[in-house]
């Protein structure tokens, strides 16, 4: 655990988690599961596909035709051009390619300047400054308070991973990511911060290499509460039931997407202060409550109940708000 704490001491060099980008032959199936289910804006509808909407810019997640069902890209915001040439230099000098958007792509992502690398497992990331706004206000297609956004970014991400030693390095060392705090049971995770959201990304270790899910955190508990119910219509849909985080206070619940990850669909989600953070072992489980995760084996799941039962037996409680509207 220690290694990965050296990232603690570095300035990030990056600011948010700015976009996800997504690769689907299901674009038809995605369009009805952003809409109907998330509250999503579609924006930008081409051949190519399109962009989806949770706040006042152009595009947070972008559904791109093709013939495989995969996360395509995650794209890391930093602050302006000379940010970016730092960060390329930084790369490159550890030994990573990096290669500058094509005036198309740049395009494609509405943003000024973009940088294109790849972490030791191959997940494509992508560095940009100077993101978009949309020409109209955001509009909700259903009837939902809103996304917590802004400078925290689009939410957090979760990758899963063969092995944490070759993947966190990367992150820490390199991308100045910065430990909030890490679970050893009933499988092994670490998660870290950029800003004052809680974590921006987090790893798991799982033995395969590949993306576990996106979160998106809303204005509202009942904006959840009444994803939940909708959810529960469409069989299959639900990947992990709603619960309560122990690390982040995170109360959710996790849809299946039609390209087959997840994504955290979530409320109340707690601030730190990245400058006087003091990581630790969350050692009573990943959840207060809930979370009844389907994709385990049968054996990690009743271990993951019984973690659940130590903590509620223990009198373990998180406040019933950590933050103000932002």
């Amino acid at each position: 655990m220690a290694e990965y704490q050296r990232g603690c001491y570095l300035s990030a060099m990056l600011e948010s988690l700015g976009y996800v980008a997504v690769t689907t032959a299901e674009a038809d199936a995605w369009t009805m599961f952003a809409t109907n289910l998330l509250g999503m804006q579609v924006a930008d509808r081409a051949a190519t596909g399109f962009s989806l909407r949770t706040d006042e810019r152009a595009g947070r997640l972008f559904v791109e035709r093709g013939g495989q069902e995969r996360v395509s890209a995650m794209g890391w915001e930093v602050a302006d051009a000379e940010a970016l040439a730092r960060l390329a230099a930084k790369l490159s000098d550890a030994g990573h390619a990096v290669t500058p958007g094509t005036p198309a792509q740049t395009e494609q992502r509405r943003v000024a300047e973009l940088l294109i690398a790849h972490d030791p497992t191959g997940n494509r990331l992508e560095f940009f400054h100077a993101a978009a706004a949309a020409p109209t206000p955001f509009q909700p297609s259903r009837a939902i308070t809103g996304f917590r956004t802004g400078p925290l970014g689009l939410g957090h991400v979760v990758l899963t991973a063969k092995s944490l030693d070759a993947v966190l390095p990367f992150y820490t060392e390199l991308l100045g990511f910065r430990l909030s705090d890490y679970a050893l049971r009933p499988f092994k995770a670490f998660f870290f911060h950029l800003n004052s959201r809680h974590h921006s990304f987090a790893a798991i270790e799982t033995g395969v290499d590949g993306f576990h899910h996106l979160m998106v955190e809303l204005n509202s508990l009942d904006d959840v509460g009444q994803a939940y119910d909708l959810a529960q219509l469409d069989e299959g849909r639900i990947g992990v039931t709603l619960g309560r985080h122990s690390n982040d206070f995170m109360t959710s619940f996790y849809a299946r997407t039609p390209s087959g990850f997840m994504i955290e669909y979530g409320w109340g989600g707690r601030s730190i202060d990245p400058a006087r953070w003091e990581p630790f072992e969350c050692d009573h489980g990943p959840s207060l409550w809930g979370h009844e995760r389907a994709w385990l084996d049968d054996a990690k799941r009743a271990e993951a109940r019984q973690l659940r039962l130590d903590a509620a037996a223990r009198g373990y409680r998180a406040p019933d708000f950590v933050r103000s509207r932002d």
